[in-house]
């Protein structure tokens, strides 16, 4: 396999090697321990986020503003894309401006690819359409490592709205890449063949995995309104499931959760539940990934 080339933005899981995540890893672990963060003091991050956030544009916000950074915050009703303008020539006004990093959400998948060409600044994928999700695979995966201490061979399972999800595509890839074997539940309507066509049932699912991954349903990406009648029960993971995985198991989700439909209310805040734990980590994972960018070391 060729050499990948040093990356001067974060868009897709695909092209991170296992070495440049694990590296990724150690760097969000040193900054947990450590009371001596780098300083970007008098750097210029651009929040642009033209789909609702409240997780991502957060964490991105907190972990810039721990760097030193100077924030930008743009969203659709602040940004010129709402007047026509494309998304390339907002993204070439930030960095005509003096923005070093631009961080994007958008409902386009895959125009960041296109947008990149002939820009000066960063970009990070926070989030493009039914695409990648890239900084929200790495917290996940950050997570996962954090309990297992390897990948190789670990039993993980993504079940939801597979066909809408960006998590979904990134970690796939990802978890493919580091070693685990990766199944899937979801409904039949959902399913996506160029994810895989590993599917199996919930109450397979909560037998064999050591990682159980959950998603919403993507009601917004839906043409017609999705029902939520009996999920839980035919395709969620309920208290009687949950009692049947191995002490050892933990239950991802990279919210919003919707309670009571994907997963029982009360397995939430569950000794089982690394939830709140993966929102956590994704602040020091994404101020890992910032100063890779920023040291042009990613």
């Amino acid at each position: 396999m060729p050499a990948i080339e040093s990356l001067s933005h974060l868009l897709s899981m695909k092209k991170l090697s296992n070495e440049r995540i694990m590296h990724l890893f150690a760097t969000a672990k040193h900054m947990e321990e450590t009371d001596r963060l780098p300083s970007y003091q008098g750097r210029f991050a651009a929040n642009l986020f033209l789909e609702p956030s409240t997780r991502t544009k957060s964490s991105f916000h907190i972990a810039e503003r721990r760097l030193g950074m100077d924030v930008l915050h743009l969203d659709d009703a602040a940004s010129s894309v709402t007047k026509g303008e494309s998304l390339y020539d907002t993204l070439k006004t930030l960095e005509s401006i003096g923005v070093d990093l631009a961080v994007v959400r958008q409902s386009e998948t895959g125009i960041l690819q296109e947008c990149t060409k002939g820009l000066n600044l960063s970009i990070v994928n926070a989030g493009d359409g039914c695409g990648e999700h890239p900084t929200q695979s790495l917290l996940d995966l950050y997570t996962i490592h954090e309990h297992f201490k390897s990948f190789k061979g670990l039993e993980v399972t993504i079940a939801g709205d597979l066909k809408h999800s960006r998590v979904a595509r990134s970690n796939a890839h990802a978890l493919k890449q580091l070693g685990a074997n990766v199944t899937f539940v979801t409904k039949p309507e959902w399913q996506d063949p160029t994810l895989t066509d590993q599917y199996i049932t919930m109450d397979e699912a909560v037998d064999r995995c050591d990682a159980l991954m959950l998603l919403r349903i993507q009601h917004e990406r839906h043409e017609q309104g999705a029902s939520v009648l009996s999920y839980l029960d035919q395709f969620g993971l309920t208290k009687e499931r949950e009692a049947r995985m191995g002490e050892h198991s933990i239950i991802l989700h990279p919210a919003p959760v919707n309670r009571g439909v994907e997963i029982d209310s009360d397995l939430v805040e569950s000794s089982k539940s690394r939830i709140f734990t993966q929102m956590k980590n994704g602040v020091t994972v994404r101020m890992a990934v910032i100063d890779a960018l920023m040291k042009g070391e990613l």
